[in-house]
């Protein structure tokens, strides 16, 4: 189950794809993308694949719905989304929350090779589960890595069960179970990190070499934390010189 596609120039053009992968385009003053499964969601043995290339284009994407992982004994279910930026591309990648099930198994591989001009805003979010469930998945693997010019800059990868992220937010005395995390390159870094510190975002810092800026917030409620994640991304495309945008989902 795959799609592949592409901007180049601001074109879209559509290269593979394989149902039940499905997605809807859009194009009244910028290209958008709603990608969706025909599925109920992610299912053991499944393997979703996402290919993007955007070539002097821009381009916001984002998900139809939350991405459901359902429960299984001994597969994972698998998520790989591979990302090209280049020549000035901006990429705008507003995804909803996961979703694991009780005793499922995930795993995803993100992969993003951007230009030293092109630009990106990134998020995950990661809920409890269920409203009934709390961190009851099995396991859970991520390896996120975003490149700049083939090199390397941030690579973030962990393996976690379920009993054990529940343990952690305990142990830190924490009412909050609902969690984004942030990836966000400019043009403009140092500026750009500055004005979401000005606005009280402060759990947000560089990688390395600065090339990009990582942040992450949490809550415990989905209204609040979206309201939060929406603030962050009206800021970066007001660093981009562009308005708000309306993704026009609940």
């Amino acid at each position: 189950m795959s799609i592949k596609f592409a901007f180049k120039d601001d074109k879209f053009s559509l290269d593979k794809l394989q149902l039940p992968s499905r997605h809807y385009y859009f194009n009244d003053n910028e290209n958008y993308i709603k990608l969706l499964n025909i599925g109920e969601g992610i299912f053991p043995k499944d393997k979703i694949r996402t290919s993007l290339n955007l070539d002097n284009s821009n381009l916001i994407l984002t998900t139809e719905s939350a991405t459901k992982i359902y429960p299984s004994k001994k597969e994972y279910g698998i998520q790989k989304i591979d990302i090209i930026l280049k020549n000035n591309s901006n990429l705008e990648f507003i995804n909803d929350e996961l979703i694991l099930y009780k005793d499922s198994k995930y795993i995803q591989f993100f992969n993003l090779k951007s230009d030293e001009n092109s630009t990106f805003f990134y998020i995950d979010i990661l809920s409890r589960g269920r409203s009934f469930e709390n961190f009851d998945f099995s396991k859970m693997m991520i390896k996120n890595r975003f490149f700049e010019n083939n090199n390397l800059e941030y690579i973030e990868k962990f393996y976690i069960l379920g009993d054990e992220l529940k343990d952690y937010i305990i142990r830190k005395s924490s009412e909050n179970f609902i969690f984004a995390k942030f990836y966000i390159k400019t043009n403009h870094n140092e500026k750009f990190l500055n004005n979401l510190h000005l606005e009280n975002f402060e759990s947000f810092s560089y990688s390395k070499n600065k090339k990009i800026i990582l942040g992450s917030i949490s809550s415990d409620n989905m209204f609040e934390l979206k309201t939060k994640i929406y603030k962050v991304w009206e800021l970066y495309r007001k660093e981009l010189n562009k308005k708000s945008f309306n993704l026009g989902k609940q």
